[in-house]
């Protein structure tokens, strides 16, 4: 490969050897899905089974960011509309897509970043309050709309999509806004009717047609979350083995053994649509 392809792609696959430069490209993985249908839980089970959750975050292999740190400012105006329960936050034009491209850019170049935390509670991102991200392998990146901006979609090298029912994400929904992010139940529900279920329909729904891997049942359905763990931590085994053999080409998506060997995918060589036909009927079967 030659100095300035910085990404290979190889049918379904993605040969990462970094930037021209020599910092490795991390492997970005985007996990879109509804409002509450377990997207951070689904990272948070990720995290775990490959020990990192615990681990130092400069030290981190694999670390998540949300795309709720990237809402927009509101103007005066909004700020008014949204403390009364009345601004759309499951809108495009809620967030600030160019400075998710950019940041999203400068991690694929291996560059340390500072996110600001977004706070539910004042409807605006802290600015005093920064997570930095440092250079890792894997990154994961979710959001209810990571799969919706063209430009922003096109950089992920794996897309999952987390398909939980509706009736369970308002469950977890009504809790979460009152407890944590400090809403009154009409607010929630008027929300919820008003803006959440619509915006999911005509927004984030029709991604789920980009994903690589639909998890039905988000971070309860144990099998996906172990088949997406082993496809991991295949990538981390192989780009560790390319560092000692430097003429080894490091695949993204390379081979994919499932416990029990009832299925076994080469990512390099079948077409998208067969993976994830596969990947997807293996997932309910093993259910």
């Amino acid at each position: 490969m030659s100095d300035d392809e910085c990404i290979d792609r190889v049918g379904n696959g993605l040969r990462l050897n970094g930037t021209p430069d020599g910092v490795k490209t991390p492997f970005l993985i985007g996990v879109a899905g509804g409002t509450a249908s377990g997207k951070s839980t689904v990272c948070k089970r990720i995290m775990e089974q490959l020990g990192q959750a615990d681990m130092d975050h400069t030290q981190r292999q694999v670390v998540t960011i949300s795309q709720d740190s990237f809402y927009r400012e509101l103007t005066a105006a909004e700020k008014a509309r949204a403390e009364r329960g009345l601004f759309n936050f499951d809108h495009p034009s809620a967030f600030n897509e160019e400075l998710m491209l950019q940041t999203l850019q400068a991690i694929l170049h291996g560059k340390k970043v500072e996110i600001s935390e977004y706070d539910y509670r004042m409807n605006a991102v802290c600015p005093e309050k920064i997570i930095t991200i440092y250079p890792a392998d894997v990154v994961l990146f979710e959001g209810i709309l990571v799969f919706y901006f063209p430009a922003i979609r096109d950089l992920f090298h794996m897309k999952l999509f987390v398909d939980t029912d509706s009736d369970t994400r308002l469950a977890r929904r009504v809790p979460r806004d009152i407890n944590e992010r400090g809403r009154d139940l009409d607010q929630v529900l008027n929300a919820y009717m008003n803006f959440v279920k619509p915006a999911f329909e005509e927004f984030c729904s029709p991604t789920k047609k980009f994903a690589d891997v639909v998890i039905p049942r988000g971070a309860d359905n144990t099998v996906a979350i172990d088949l997406i763990v082993q496809h991991i931590r295949e990538f981390l085994n192989n780009r560790t083995r390319s560092d000692h053999s430097p003429h080894l080409a490091t695949c993204g998506t390379s081979a994919l053994n499932l416990t029990g060997g009832r299925a076994r995918a080469d990512m390099e060589t079948l077409s998208p649509s067969v993976i994830n036909r596969r990947l997807y009927s293996v997932m309910y079967d093993y259910s």
